[in-house]
């Protein structure tokens, strides 16, 4: 019985006498440079987008002169920290942001429902002209606020519902046509055999919308909520036309009540309470950001 060495096969030499390397050598050196391409592409428009924010913080720290100068001072000299503080207390922030809050949440919970709703009725339900109703939904996305604008406060203005949180409960209760989309998407890709089943065992249409598809519907759930809670917080026309003073909201105050005593605004004052008034919307994305992504990805397939 004879000894046997185990002998390792060398690369066949190249025309210049280096080694061939082998075929999966080269595959990963063009995965490593695939995603080193990526990554940098990834990292740029990161930061294209966070530019805007970053600036508005660094608008924040500067002085007032600073934010005039030319050319642009893109730092500040001296850090002004106060302005934070100012921003806070020369106004009622909390009051205002507290309006903001309470429109939010009513807005978004009822439009969430009202349009999961409607988005169920267009998935499941059959009905003569559905395709035209829908068509005619989605055709509504096309018009532009500014011309529903003035018919919309002269309804109000009507039924004794200016400076109330009537309209906002009213456009909830209306659903919202690109919400009513998301849900019919999602809605029509869940299995014909749950509703069979639950209509084999006695359960009507209402019954299975609310035990069996809107559990099963909690990323578009959450995805609607959060597009909704953006809509409103970031709102500023229709708080501007609808609700006094008092009672309006935060994205208005920040842009009408930062006034030195000539009226003039004071745009320190303004980005660093812009800051303030993005952190939340910020807070609220990053806590359901996987359900947010979930909701936006799975309502397009069937």
């Amino acid at each position: 019985m004879t000894a046997t060495t185990a002998t390792t096969a060398t690369p066949a030499p190249t025309a210049t006498g280096l080694p061939r390397r082998s075929p999966s050598a080269d595959v990963r050196v063009r995965i490593r440079v695939k995603r080193l391409v990526l990554y940098t592409v990834l990292v740029s428009v990161t930061g294209l987008f966070l530019g805007p924010f970053g600036w508005l913080v660094l608008s924040g720290l500067k002085t007032q002169g600073e934010l005039a100068a030319s050319p642009v001072h893109w730092l500040p000299e001296v850090f002004q920290w106060h302005n934070f503080a100012d921003a806070f207390t020369q106004i009622d922030f909390l009051g205002y942001a507290r309006n903001s809050l309470i429109i939010a949440l009513l807005y978004a919970t009822l439009v969430t429902v009202s349009s999961a709703w409607v988005g169920y009725g267009f998935a499941r339900l059959d009905a003569p002209g559905k395709k035209t109703l829908f068509g005619i939904l989605l055709a509504s996305m096309m018009l532009p606020q500014m011309v529903t604008l003035l018919p919309t406060y002269l309804i109000f203005a009507k039924l004794g519902m200016v400076d109330t949180y009537w309209p906002w409960v009213l456009w909830g209760l209306s659903a919202a046509p690109y919400l009513v989309f998301l849900f019919r998407q999602f809605f029509a890709g869940l299995p014909r055999e749950l509703e069979e089943a639950a209509i084999v065992d006695g359960a009507g249409y209402a019954q299975i919308f609310w035990r069996i598809f809107l559990p099963q519907s909690w990323p578009v759930l959450s995805a609607s909520f959060i597009i909704a809670f953006t809509w409103t917080w970031g709102d500023y026309i229709a708080p501007q036309l609808l609700l006094s003073t008092d009672r309006t909201t935060l994205a208005v105050a920040v842009m009408t009540t930062y006034v030195n005593e000539g009226g003039t605004p004071v745009p320190e004052l303004q980005a660093a309470a812009s800051v303030m008034y993005v952190v939340p919307i910020l807070l609220i994305f990053l806590v359901a950001q996987r359900g947010f992504v979930a909701g936006m990805s799975t309502s397009g397939l069937k």
